[in-house]
């Protein structure tokens, strides 16, 4: 492999400590399979860079500013440093040319040195304290002083193959495993933070991953969760090619409301997705599922609910964030990039009960369970849309059709919250319809009417306009839910 020449700027990359410990043939087939994602991630940017490797480091050449901020997000990979590769004949004559670059990046401020030497011990041709000792001396005539514990700035010098590399600061990477090197998973996923995250925590460890979507809020979710995914699989996922699995979840979700106790319905639900996702990981041979959830953060979330939910599936099941808070769930999504999206995309609250069960057992679940017609879950499954991340666009899937961000003249506004949230607010004019009631009633509205539909965030909302659509009739649902339309209201009054 050509070497960038000397006098060149290139990124040293450090690799995650996770892998130095590894035996010598598995941390060569780790960093065979690092390097296969570094130039994947290169490609996919259409980035132009060649890599040097060797069993202690990887240098990629030219080092421009985009290579950098894009390596920085490759699984495998601890830091990385902008470095100036010299030549020298000496200690005093590295010493000499490192006094020459470093002069004014220490001017007037306190500083440290720190050198190192990497590579086979028997061919340095001095130490690192030498090189820390020459160097400092002749930088400090320029410097306020030398600080080893809480320098101002610090310069560092590396010996490798040779030559000496030059540099101050490093940005940091993910770290973990590269991805691929522990095989596949199957992560279940609904556009919010949590899933997102816990797929993202497991994408660090090394494993591939699938993702699987089970629809309850029509073409508005599926966009909004589309969108979320596009994040994990076009800055994260280099290496792999992920696959979403969207799955119309509505007719199971209707037969829960159906057939089943409302107070257990959400672990019911839960179990009806672990089934699903099951058949799939068992097509696309996936080792685990990986979800989610939280100990204690929704009533589903319990310790007893999470053993009960566990049950429906042998696989081996994953939950990374199960002794999280929700406030690092939220700081490690605004970190890796997708929390702006998954903040717009709100839990499906349609068969969230009043008094959910915290401790549902076993034997209620199964009693429940045996009424339910299993054809309706395999329908689900069959029909299951199936998309390439990386190539598709969730923007195709337009909603300006559906979402109105006014009252259109003469419509009928529909109101579908409860009752208690409607008598806290609601517009004048609107006829509040309870959600579970007008998904089996809408059928009988009067065709020749305009709708609106509105909820708390959106989903209820666009979920039912969408049903109506197909079903003839011209229906609408108010984009951001009941405190956009208060805005929109405000805003009117105003004028």
């Amino acid at each position: 492999m050509d070497l960038a020449p000397v006098g060149s700027h290139l990124a040293l990359l450090r690799l995650s400590g996770e892998l130095s410990t590894k035996a010598r043939a598995t941390r060569s087939r780790f960093l065979s399979l690092l390097v296969a994602n570094l130039r994947d991630a290169l490609a996919a940017e259409g980035l132009s860079a060649r890599l040097e490797r060797s069993h202690e480091r990887l240098y990629v050449h030219p080092a421009e500013p985009p290579v950098l901020e894009l390596l920085a997000r490759v699984f495998g990979v601890q830091s990385l440093s902008l470095v100036e590769r010299v030549a020298f004949a000496g200690l005093d004559d590295l010493a000499g040319v490192c006094a020459e670059r470093f002069a004014d990046a220490v001017r007037g401020l306190s500083f440290a040195v720190r050198a190192r030497m990497v590579g086979d011990p028997t061919l340095r041709p001095f130490g690192a304290r030498d090189l820390e000792r020459e160097l400092g001396t002749r930088l400090l005539p320029g410097a306020r002083r030398v600080d080893l514990s809480h320098p101002d700035v610090t310069v560092r010098v590396e010996v490798h193959r040779g030559a000496a590399h030059l540099f101050q600061g490093a940005v940091s990477g993910p770290g973990g495993l590269p991805l691929g090197s522990e095989g596949r998973a199957l992560a279940l996923v609904s556009g919010g933070f949590d899933s997102a995250v816990a797929a993202w925590q497991i994408l660090r460890r090394g494993v591939s991953l699938d993702y699987v979507f089970c629809n309850l809020g029509g073409r508005t979710h599926e966009v909004g969760t589309l969108r979320v995914m596009k994040v994990l699989a076009d800055r994260w996922s280099y290496g792999d090619r992920p696959r979403l699995f969207a799955l119309d979840f509505r007719p199971v979700a209707e037969q829960l409301l159906a057939r089943c106790e409302p107070r257990l319905l959400q672990v019911l639900l839960k179990r009806e997705m672990l089934r699903a996702a099951s058949h799939l990981a068992r097509a696309t041979r996936a080792r685990a599922l990986v979800t989610g959830e939280s100990l204690g953060q929704v009533s589903s979330q319990t310790l007893t609910n999470l053993a009960v939910i566990s049950e429906a599936t042998d696989f081996l099941l994953l939950r990374p964030l199960v002794g999280a808070r929700k406030d690092e769930i939220i700081a490690e999504a605004e970190r890796i990039g997708t929390a702006p999206l998954s903040a717009v995309v709100r839990e499906y609250c349609a068969l969230v009960p009043r008094r959910p069960a915290t401790a549902a057992r076993l034997d209620a679940v199964r009693r429940e369970e045996a009424a339910l017609d299993p054809a309706v879950l395999k329908q689900a499954v069959r029909n299951a849309q199936r998309l390439d991340l990386r190539s598709f666009d969730p923007d195709a899937k337009r909603l300006a059709d559906l979402e109105t961000d006014t009252l259109l003249p003469g419509a009928t506004l529909v109101d579908l919250r409860s009752r208690e949230e409607f008598v806290g607010w609601h517009h004048p004019e609107a006829v509040r319809l309870d959600f579970a009631e007008a998904l089996r009633a809408y059928t009988s509205l009067p065709k020749e009417r305009e709708y609106v539909l509105v909820c708390e965030l959106g989903l209820k909302s666009s979920h039912l306009a969408e049903l109506m659509r197909e079903a003839g009739f011209a229906a609408h649902h108010f984009r951001g839910g009941t405190r956009a339309l208060r805005r929109w209201c405000e805003s009117r009054a105003a004028r």
